[in-house]
């Protein structure tokens, strides 16, 4: 390189680092501005919720291993197979009809057959029973010599902070735990009840062997809350994100406006791809490499539109054979 070319280059260099540092404080800005509008929409209802929970708790007590064990077994149970009983009349009875377009895997479950959905129950609600509620004793003994105050609600970060922390953790083990049940020697005899279907539909995402359930399904999410000894309401706000995540993950419909359930979807399916649930250490293994070459991957999207995605972003037709 010449000198006279040396000023350019210092010059670029320059302009591209006052750029990049601009994006950064006008970035730091306005996270700090939107957290603290946040915060001062939490602070000005923070009298509303805390009053809400204190009635609460004046109705069904301060008994907190009841409300850690049975409170919780009553919140995920009602939730899952609330939600997930209108995704059982939707795949059950055909009903709306409309619905169908918006079916991941076309022509699958149509109707879902009656006998292998009793068996999922019969599976799904041992695994809460009989594994859930055992756990939720022992997480609330490791939880509870650190444990956060009762009475008083967290403030507004103290929960961005630990939902951030939840998200990490889940994503690592749910990851390496999801994948460690694939490995040949060990797939046969736990984890190939899970994929029995290969088109799930809601109600199967924790149809699975008592021992997966324990490592994938309860310990990823329960583990960032025993770690940060996280207030039970703050539990209960993540459990039920958590519940509802991976509802929409086994429904088999790509629904407008609601997170894609492709990725998952397209695990089901091809069996070795897409063990997460961000996606992040699948890209950093090389787990996903077949998902993003897909149309799935197009289709991976929050949809803003009426129209089905797989309209939008149709599958590949496939190759016909040349005559020989």
């Amino acid at each position: 390189m010449d000198k006279g070319q040396q000023p350019s280059l210092w010059a670029w260099a320059r302009h591209s680092a006052l750029l990049v540092a601009t994006i950064v404080v006008i970035f730091a800005a306005f996270s700090n501005s939107l957290t603290w509008y946040l915060q001062q929409l939490w602070g000005a209802s923070g009298d509303f919720w805390q009053s809400l929970w204190n009635r609460f708790l004046d109705r069904f007590g301060d008994d907190e291993f009841g409300l850690f064990v049975y409170g919780t077994t009553i919140l995920t149970m009602g939730l899952y197979w609330g939600v997930g009983s209108i995704y059982v009349m939707m795949d059950y009875f055909n009903l709306p009809k409309w619905i169908r377009k918006y079916k991941v895997q076309l022509g699958t479950n149509e109707p879902v057959d009656r006998k292998r959905l009793i068996t999922a129950v019969g599976h799904v609600l041992f695994n809460q029973i009989f594994v859930g509620i055992p756990f939720a004793v022992f997480g609330y003994w490791m939880m509870k010599k650190p444990l956060a105050p009762f009475r008083e609600l967290p403030n507004f970060s103290r929960v961005l902070l630990e939902l951030a922390v939840f998200i990490v953790v889940e994503e690592i083990v749910f990851y390496y735990s999801h994948r460690f049940l694939h490995h040949r020697r060990l797939y046969k005899y736990i984890h190939k009840k899970h994929h029995e279907w290969t088109a799930p539909i809601a109600v199967t995402a924790i149809y699975c062997h008592p021992l997966e359930h324990l490592l994938s399904n309860i310990v990823p999410p329960a583990l960032g809350t025993i770690i940060m000894s996280s207030h039970i309401s703050t539990c209960w706000l993540w459990y039920s994100m958590a519940i509802l995540r991976t509802l929409n993950d086994h429904s088999g419909y790509h629904l407008p406006f609601f997170p894609s359930p492709e990725a998952h979807d397209f695990h089901h399916l091809k069996f070795n791809e897409c063990y997460g649930f961000l996606g992040i250490l699948d890209y950093l293994h090389g787990t996903d490499t077949l998902f993003r070459s897909s149309p799935a991957f197009k289709r991976h999207i929050v949809s803003l539109a009426i129209k089905p995605l797989r309209i939008q972003f149709p599958d590949e037709p496939k190759s016909k054979k040349k005559p020989e």
